[in-house]
């Protein structure tokens, strides 16, 4: 019975530690939303200076 007790006690241990997977999934996330933002940033960049650059050639 003891052994039984134990090896219960071993794989509840096991379901409930979830503190890796939960890190890695941020870890995920935040390299997501990264990779969206330097996106974002470049398309407004390079739009911007479409507008800059068509305000400096009618000066």
């Amino acid at each position: 019975m003891k052994f039984y007790t134990k090896v219960q006690a071993l794989l509840n241990s096991m379901r409930t530690e979830e503190e890796g997977a939960t890190a890695v999934e941020y870890g995920l996330m935040v390299s997501l939303i990264a990779v969206i933002i330097i996106g974002a940033v470049g398309a407004i960049g390079l739009a911007l200076q479409g507008t800059f650059q068509g305000v400096a050639d009618t000066l």
